[in-house]
């Protein structure tokens, strides 16, 4: 009878475990490591780390976009000239592998340009894309798409971005460093007769083979002025990027987490998170539908220290905390999705990431 008993509960324990695994269906299972990876999309949270993305679970009504990923790991952010970086040099790294100084774009710490993983890609056959809601010229689209020695020379970034002839579509601000511009140059109109279709906003019939949207002379507004208007620019770009044969890379940044940080503005960051998490699940149901479709969501680095305190020491309640408006030295966290993710596990450096997409694209 002893023996029976416990044979008896044995298989009610394994029919119990058996039962949660294959139930779960928030996380979506990673079956796609056999396959090709046709295209790449790399979102960054900028100002982004475990904090922040714990901040939006914490408010979030249902499971967040973040705990649908099978494969997790950690980034380390230093840059070359210092243990915390800026966002010029921690994009910079993201998008080219190379560490360099803080307010550097495109260019390694000897002043050397060094091509980004999109122009690589590029060169590929992939059709490329950036999607911001910050300036287009802000420092981490910059450094996908231009090089200079200070992030700050929006307008010499301009006219970098002006002449690449490795993207085919621009969402985002800062429309006066294109055509209001110290020089008296209207890049917007140079780049239309080169066969670049522009618009001030979102609109359906925008088609051609490269487009450029700039939405706003500055960043765009903030997510309650703006609305959906970053998921609803990553749709556009899925729909138009992904007519080329040969795949796609975009790139995404949630660019006001960052600002948000830098106010330590809790509203303010809890809005641009869940806003983020929106366009993540718009990502990644794209990316399980196709099956082809590598999905990488990272961070440059931490901005204002957040921590989530309990006020009261009781355990009954939670706030949220900055320690100031700057950034901080955190590990960023990375998440994965589709062939290739399996890479992205455990614990790596900033330009670690152009190596393991590539290798994805790659294999």
């Amino acid at each position: 009878m002893k023996r029976f008993l416990i044979f008896l509960f044995s298989l009610i324990v394994t029919s119990v475990l058996s039962n949660a695994c294959s139930t779960s269906n928030d996380v979506i299972s990673d079956k796609n490591d056999v396959k090709k990876t046709r295209n790449i999309i790399l979102m960054i949270g900028d100002g982004m780390s475990t904090p922040q993305v714990y901040a939006a679970m914490l408010v979030s009504d249902s499971p967040t976009a973040f705990e649908r990923f099978p494969i997790t790991g950690l980034v380390k952010t230093f840059s070359k000239s210092n243990k915390i970086t800026d966002s010029a040099a921690g994009g910079t790294a993201i998008a080219t592998g190379h560490k360099t100084n803080n307010g550097m774009i495109g260019m390694n710490a000897d002043s050397i340009a060094v091509p980004s993983m999109l122009e690589i890609l590029s060169q590929k056959g992939l059709e490329t894309g950036i999607v911001v809601t910050s300036y287009i010229t802000h420092a981490t689209p910059a450094a996908f798409l231009a090089k200079n020695i200070n992030r700050n020379n929006y307008e010499e970034i301009a006219m970098d971005i002006a002449k690449n002839d490795k993207v085919n579509l621009l969402i985002g601000g800062g429309r006066k460093h294109f055509n209001n511009r110290n020089d008296k140059i209207d890049l917007i109109e140079i780049m239309k007769d080169n066969g670049w279709f522009y618009s001030d906003t979102l609109i359906n019939s925008c088609d051609g083979d490269n487009i450029m949207i700039l939405a706003d002379d500055g960043h765009l507004p903030t997510y309650s002025e703006r609305g959906d208007f970053l998921p609803q620019a990553t749709e556009f770009a899925l729909n138009k990027l992904n007519k080329n044969k040969n795949g796609f890379f975009l790139m995404i940044e949630g660019s006001q987490i960052d600002f948000a940080g830098h106010d330590n503005d809790s509203t303010y960051l809890v809005d641009e998170m869940l806003d983020f998490n929106t366009t993540i699940n718009k990502v990644l149901d794209f990316a399980q539908k196709d099956g082809n479709t590598l999905v990488v969501v990272t961070a440059d680095h931490e901005t204002g220290g957040l921590t989530i305190v309990d006020p009261n020491q009781a355990y009954t309640k939670t706030n949220f905390h900055f320690s100031n408006g700057s950034h901080s030295p955190l590990l960023v966290p990375i998440f994965s999705y589709g062939p290739g993710a399996e890479n992205f596990s455990g614990i790596m450096d900033n330009t670690d990431i152009i190596d393991k997409i590539l290798k994805a694209y790659e294999k």
